[in-house]
Parts: C-alpha cells; structure tokens; sequence
C-alpha cells in the first residue's frame, strides 16, 4: 500500500461482543438448505459430528449477541469513517463477500467471549452510481487472541458517490469455464424465505416491508443476498466436500441482482482441476447463481473446497 492508502483506510469501528448457541447453528442450517438424513451433523444437535455450517459467522456483525429482534437501521447507522462523507446506510446494498476460515467454530460461544473486530480497507467514489465501502470483519476470541474467521465484504452506497475519493482497483475476475458445469442444484424460494432467513439475526426490513423496497425500485421486498450467498456455500459443500465443514478453507461471490420471493434458484458449479489446487489439497471451485430463466445473481464465485466423496450430481 506504500504512503497512498486512501481515505479513510485502516479505520477501525469500534470492536463488539457476538455470542451464539446451537440452536442458532441449527436454525441457520435450516434456512441455507441443509438436507435430511446427509446432513444431520448440520441439523441434529446430538449428532456425534454436529458442527457449525462454516459460513455461520457471516451472520453475527448482524446479531451480535441478540436473542430478540433488533432495530436494524439504527444498528447499521454505523459511526462515520474519518477523512469520508457521512454515508446513508438505508441506501446500501451487498456488494461482495469473502470470508476465510482458520479455525473450526465452536456450537456454542458459552464460557467464551467473542468479538468482531473489523476496520476499513479502502473507500471507493464510483462517481453517480455510489461509494463502495471495503471491510475486514475478523471473529476473535477475545481471551487467546486468535482469529477464527476473516471476512471481507464491499458495501455498495447507491447514489452516494462524486466525492472526489479514489476511483479504487481493479477486482479480480473469476468466470465460469465454458463447458456444462461439473455440479448443479435447484432452489426453490417462497414468498416467506426471507422472513426465515432474517430470524438468523439479519433483520433489514427490506426483506420484509414492501415499502423499501418499492422505493430502491425493486417494486416490493427482495431475498437476502446473504441467503443466495450462503445457499451457494451450502451447494458447493454438498456437491463436492462431502458436506464436511472442514472440507471448506474460504468461499466468495459478487452480488449481482436482487432475488425476488418464489423465484427459482439455479447453482451451477465448476472444478477448476489440477491448477486450481492449492496446499493441503484445497481445490478451486467457480459457480454462479441466477434465477431461472432470468438473471445471474451471483458471479464471482469461488471457494477453495478439499474435494472428497464425489457423487456425480444428478443435473
């Protein structure tokens, strides 16, 4: 980065407690599509493998360390980053997430405290569409130190842009090869997903409310991108890491369009063979998600994935 880091880099918001129970592991494994019986590690609290889904810890910086519902814009009305405009977030949409895993997650946070700590890697003025926002977001135990989890994710301020900020770099690409994936899946949303999904602590109203919906342009409430997202973690397990949450090392896609409720969800998935594997036999994986007959809602996607008890996938 040299002297030249940007605006507002580095800015560190205010670290916070986040806390977790197995029921909530069990909740969000239901609501990303884990299935009967392959999946009861996922599903069963007693299960002698019972795990954390590995993406799970995308979901606190929205919990925290809640039970209840929570007003989710005065949460997400974040304190201003220094040496940037003061941004609405009621105008923010997902622009991409990655998120690395080091250590496997405990089913419950009791007897520890964890925290999020995130800060600011770049804040970018796209001129009339918006401002993107780049943060790290890492889940520490507080007491050792050690970080379990490392997300990255750009927040996109729609219309908020010509600032005079940096035009930011050149995002990696990573497009699907062009052949018939090796893997695909088929999900069916309803009108009530996202009121499911949001009763894993993510509460924007924008998922439940028509009116914000309707005012973003989107004629009426849309799915969590952050459903698609993990429902794609899930596929992408399932189909080629046996379902084995350490079978996954990190997971990333690009938020392209808006899933409506009842639309119907295509995941088509790609191994990336020989030059794609990495140490410890970590293997690359492409995929993207659309909407049957309509568009891709999710591009860029990559995990590294230890590929095991392959099946081939019924297309």
């Amino acid at each position: 980065m040299g002297n030249d880091a940007g605006p507002g880099v580095g800015f560190e918001f205010p670290s916070f407690e986040v806390s977790w129970m197995k029921r909530d592991l069990l909740l969000f494994a239901n609501t990303i599509g884990a299935t009967y019986p392959d999946e009861l590690h996922f599903l069963y609290e007693l299960h002698p493998s019972f795990a954390a889904f590995p993406t799970y810890p995308i979901i606190l910086p929205f919990k925290h360390t809640d039970q209840d519902v929570i007003d989710f814009y005065a949460r997400s009305n974040s304190e201003p980053i220094a040496g940037v405009p003061k941004f609405d977030t009621k105008g923010v949409l997902d622009g991409e997430r990655k998120i690395e895993f080091f250590k496997p997650l405990p089913v419950t946070s009791e007897g520890r405290t964890f925290e999020i700590r995130s800060k600011v890697l770049g804040v970018y003025d796209k001129g009339k569409p918006g401002t993107v926002v780049e943060t790290e977001q890492r889940l520490v135990d507080k007491a050792t130190g050690e970080t379990y989890s490392r997300a990255v994710g750009s927040g996109f301020y729609v219309g908020q842009g010509g600032w005079g900020g940096p035009k930011g770099p050149k995002v990696p690409n990573y497009p699907p090869p062009s052949r018939a994936p090796d893997a695909s899946r088929t999900v069916q949303t309803t009108m009530e997903t996202a009121h499911l999904y949001r009763l894993n602590g993510d509460y924007n109203p924008l998922h439940a409310d028509p009116a914000p919906g309707k005012k973003m342009g989107f004629g009426g409430p849309i799915i969590h991108g952050l459903f698609s997202w993990n429902s794609a973690a899930h596929a992408v397990l399932q189909a080629f890491g046996a379902s084995k949450p350490e079978n996954m090392k990190e997971f990333q896609a690009r938020f392209a369009a808006p899933v409506k409720p009842a639309d119907k969800l295509v995941f088509e998935m790609w191994r990336m063979g020989k030059e794609g594997v990495s140490e410890g036999g970590f293997e690359e994986v492409r995929f993207i998600v659309r909407v049957e007959g309509g568009k891709t809602v999710l591009t860029n996607g990559r995990a590294m994935v230890r590929v095991e008890g392959l099946v081939r996938a019924k297309l």
